[in-house]
């Protein structure tokens, strides 16, 4: 399997995309491939397809303006435990 998209979080109206797709195959769209057919599965369920990911990930959020999602806010994330190291948040 070289990508492979999933339903990340359900709730009562939408369901969170998540997808992920073997780094040597990145950039030949199976990703895209993927999301596509599993946002057309969730629409055809009822449901609202929905996009969640950090704001200095810029491989998602590319990704997902491809597939057709568009940013509705920007949010903080906070974590608890190890620091996070400055050298990964640049995008």
């Amino acid at each position: 399997m070289l990508a492979v998209a999933c339903t990340y979080f359900r709730g009562d109206e939408y369901e969170d995309v998540g997808v992920y797709t073997v780094p040597d195959h990145r950039r030949h769209r199976l990703g895209l491939a993927c999301v596509n057919a599993l946002s057309a599965d969730i629409v055809a369920r009822g449901r609202v397809p929905s996009w969640n990911c950090s704001v200095h990930n810029r491989a998602s959020r590319l990704l997902a303006w491809t597939g057709g999602f568009r940013l509705v806010r920007e949010y903080v994330h906070f974590a608890v435990g190890s620091p996070v190291l400055r050298g990964r948040l640049s995008a």
